[in-house]
């Protein structure tokens, strides 16, 4: 598949440039760009850290040895590793623009991301793709692409686009895109459902990877999967799963995300022999994590400082086996002929990450960032994204309903939920709230109406237009007024998280772009999320609840037991 991400925007006669300029280097005839002296590396090769001078040319590296360089770093005591690459993430679960995400990640050492704008199709089809595309061109992390494969998740969703194989495929032709994303319908796969088929055969005929979604699936079903060309799979919760799908051939992304942390059950895979079949990613990443904690560079130290795991090999899953994975043969190396995205630890230990180079420029250093061009974005586009609410303001009396209605009940630390049998009215004594989805992109008017138990709310209303995977806008509540001015609110600003009580917004987090994103820095959506949430608490919601994620989940309908979408309750 050749060097992705490097192929598309280079002529014939640049590559020729460039690689006399690199033999030159590596021959010694040439002095280097820049050339780390002393530098101890991790070789992914031979599983060592070997020592010499790396040198650098045109953003590449030229060769390893002993070299001079017009620029030389002297990196006696320290380790030079390959870039760190997230395998699968929904860029958007960080509420940021991908400008202000590339700054949150670069510094912790991640130099390239695969992303599944999952989140902003569902609300703007294959404009999304494209305000994404646009958004990310030229950033300091090389943003790549798998292209939605559920848009919608369900039938019964109501989202902003319905996308058929032929929607995407042109997508295909662009070289940051590297294949189809995760294929959560793998019922559909397994069953020969012509739709999800004909997404497969398009991805399959074009020679790019598909990623798979299918937890807890095995047996003859997990091989009819797997034989429909789904290469990878990052919903395994347990080692006995993992190592079922990766015995038929999968690559297992180990995740570590905000919602969900599978790393401690599967760090034994990063063990010969299963190891060289394994990555990281994140899934998704809340502001919160991605400040206190970090990223790849995360998982990276958990493996090493609480599982024990071979430095080496914890490296070697967050650099070159994900380049390998998705055929980005120039990355997640030290080698001749690789990218130069290079990232400076203290030890191997503590991996503390000092400097981060982007094809041989220095972005981070020191503790500081330095400044980089934000990407172009047509006006359309940007406009479009910003005016994804295509709803009437709604009136109190349109969330009062005489029927008995479906209570859907939550357990703490989950997203799952039972069903707590039927209601007529809110009884906040007893903890039943009345909940409501709003279908936001058609206008259409539809609105389900349910009680939601065990959220904890005490008084007023909360709101929110980040609601899987439709994105609809969501709202409970202790009485239809809040209610109502949370809603509102939320239309009025074009998306967001809202907290409201006695008609008054007391918390309010503004996300404007396609009612998922902000352009706000990363520092300050954490401290207005987490304000929002202190906010939610003072209100009553229960430990153990987060006040949005929660809300966030209720209306997919693909998890058990209990669901409420625009057209009401749905027993999965």
């Amino acid at each position: 598949m050749g060097k992705q991400g490097m192929a598309g925007h280079k002529t014939f006669r640049s590559f020729m440039i460039q690689n006399k300029q690199l033999a030159e280097v590596a021959r010694g005839t040439r002095i280097a760009d820049l050339v780390f002296k002393n530098a101890a590396y991790v070789n992914v090769f031979t599983n060592q850290v070997e020592t010499g001078d790396v040198a650098i040319a045109a953003g590449f590296i030229a060769g390893i040895g002993n070299y001079q360089g017009r620029q030389e770093i002297d990196l006696q005591g320290r380790v030079l590793l390959p870039g760190f690459i997230d395998g699968h993430i929904h860029l958007e679960s960080c509420l940021i623009s991908p400008t202000e995400f590339v700054k949150a990640v670069l510094v912790h050492g991640t130099t390239a991301v695969i992303i599944d704008p999952h989140e902003i199709t569902n609300v703007m089809g294959t404009n999304g793709l494209r305000y994404m595309l646009q958004a990310t061109e030229n950033l300091p992390v090389d943003v790549f692409f798998m292209l939605p494969s559920c848009v919608p998740a369900t039938p019964m969703d109501e989202s902003g686009a319905y996308l058929t194989w032929r929607d995407i495929e042109p997508f295909y032709q662009h070289p940051r895109v590297l294949g189809l994303a995760e294929m959560m319908n793998y019922y559909g796969v397994i069953n020969g459902d012509k739709t999800v088929l004909s997404k497969l055969a398009a991805a399959q005929k074009k020679g790019k990877r598909i990623d798979g979604h299918a937890p807890g699936l095995g047996g003859k079903e997990l091989n009819a999967y797997i034989a429909c060309g789904i290469g990878s799979d990052h919903e395994c919760s347990t080692l006995s799963e993992a190592k079922a799908k990766l015995s038929r051939g999968q690559y297992i992304m180990i995740r570590e995300g905000t919602a969900a942390q599978n790393l401690a059950a599967l760090s034994p895979l990063l063990t010969p022999p299963y190891a060289q079949r394994c990555l990281f990613c994140t899934d998704d990443k809340h502001p919160n994590d991605l400040l206190n904690k970090g990223h790849i560079d995360y998982i990276v130290r958990q493996a090493v400082q609480r599982h024990g795991i071979d430095p080496i090999l914890a490296v070697k899953a967050a650099s070159l086996q994900a380049a390998q994975y998705f055929h980005l043969d120039n990355r997640g190396a030290i080698a001749p002929g690789y990218l130069a995205d290079l990232l400076v630890v203290d030890d191997l230990q503590n991996l503390q990450v000092q400097q981060v180079w982007k094809k041989g420029v220095c972005f981070y250093e020191g503790g500081q960032l330095l400044s980089f061009n934000t990407p172009s974005i047509s006006t359309r586009l940007d406009q479009a994204a910003r005016r994804t609410f295509h709803i009437q303001p709604v009136m109190e009396k349109r969330f009062e309903s005489k029927k008995e209605l479906g209570i859907i009940g939550l357990i703490p630390g989950e997203i799952i939920s039972t069903d707590n049998g039927l209601a007529k009215h809110i009884d906040v004594k007893k903890d039943i709230l009345k909940i409501a989805v709003i279908e936001r992109h058609h206008n259409t008017k539809h609105m389900g109406l349910g009680y939601l138990q065990g959220y904890g709310l005490k008084s007023g209303a909360v709101a929110t237009s980040v609601a899987h995977d439709s994105h609809n806008l969501i709202v409970v509540g202790t009485n239809e007024a809040d209610m109502a001015v949370a809603a509102n609110q939320i239309i009025l600003q074009q998306g967001g998280i809202v907290v409201v009580d006695n008609g008054q917004v007391i918390a309010n987090v503004v996300l404007e772009i396609a009612g998922l994103m902000s352009d706000v820095p990363l520092r300050k959506m954490n401290e207005q999320l987490e304000n929002a949430k202190m906010q939610a608490k003072k209100l009553g919601v229960k430990e153990g609840i987060d006040p949005f994620m929660t809300l966030s989940f209720i209306s997919l309908p693909v998890i058990p037991s209990l669901r409420l979408t625009t057209r009401g309750l749905v027993w999965v």
